[in-house]
């Protein structure tokens, strides 16, 4: 298939382009980069060096994908942006490269990262996920798979989100927030486990019930956090759901986030349905 290129847009000789991409009016990629197949840049969006598309993704008007770290560490070493196949990125998304020889910002396969969206040096974003309108993620932020972002949302650095949660819009996260769990609001707070995304993504009504009395046993007001680890792990040997909010916690670097006043030994367990 062949390669569309407008003929207002600037592309460098030494790009790599693949099959069937589409490169718009007055869009800019520069030398080092690579494009994967089926790729469509829309008008005047940038790709700018050191920057890796993947196969299908849309890059929408004015975005800039790869541009220089707003970091004043960052001296000119080789880092990368690194997108994943299928990625959406509407309207001035912006995207920028690590800092550190070799490390790199990575986004991965089927994100959708709707207007103006702002992903800082070093940020690494798991597959599937959603990231609502103005959203921002400082340095070194972490987040799983299959999490949804509310709009407006603000990340301190090197704050984690784990694999399915959800996270309201106008939030502030200064804290980690672990796996499974809704969570929300200035001063951030986990509400519940997120039953509506976990039913999304096909995980039955036994296992989320089993999700939320690990979190009863984890956020139980009678126990620190790590004594109600501990009980997980005692109770839930070599269990998956138990295993990756272990790693999460041992991987934790800010704490985890508060849960809400409410027990959630008051919750019942038709809710969770």
């Amino acid at each position: 298939m062949s390669v569309q290129i407008h003929p207002t847009a600037i592309v460098d000789k030494d790009a790599e382009l693949g099959d069937n991409v589409n490169i718009g009016p007055y869009c800019i990629v520069d030398a080092k980069t690579k494009i994967g197949s089926g790729t469509i840049l829309r008008a005047f969006s940038r790709v700018c060096d050191y920057t890796k598309l993947g196969s299908d993704c849309v890059i929408h008007e004015h975005a800039v994908i790869g541009g220089i770290p707003q970091d004043l560490s960052y001296k000119g070493e080789e880092t990368w942006a690194v997108i994943g196949d299928r990625v959406v990125c509407r309207e001035y998304v912006t995207i920028n490269r690590a800092v550190g020889e070799g490390e790199s910002t990575t986004v991965g396969d089927g994100c959708f990262i709707m207007e103006g969206v702002h992903f800082a040096h070093n940020v690494h974003v798991g597959r599937e996920c959603t990231v609502a309108n103005k959203a921002g993620l400082s340095g070194h932020v972490h987040v799983g798979d299959y999490v949804v972002i509310g709009g407006m949302t603000g990340f301190h650095q090197f704050t984690h989100i784990g694999s399915y949660c959800m996270v309201g819009g106008l939030s502030r996260i200064t804290q980690d927030v672990p796996p499974y769990c809704l969570a929300a609001g200035i001063p951030m707070r986990v509400y519940d486990i997120n039953k509506v995304g976990l039913r999304r993504r096909n995980i039955d009504i036994q296992t989320r019930r089993k999700i939320r009395d690990m979190y009863k046993l984890i956020y139980n007001s009678k126990l620190t956090v790590r004594e109600g680890l501990r009980q997980v792990q005692e109770k839930y040997p070599d269990d998956h759901e138990a295993q990756m909010i272990l790693d999460f916690a041992a991987n934790s670097t800010r704490g985890f986030t508060p849960r809400m006043t409410q027990d959630w030994h008051h919750k019942t367990e038709d809710k969770v349905d």
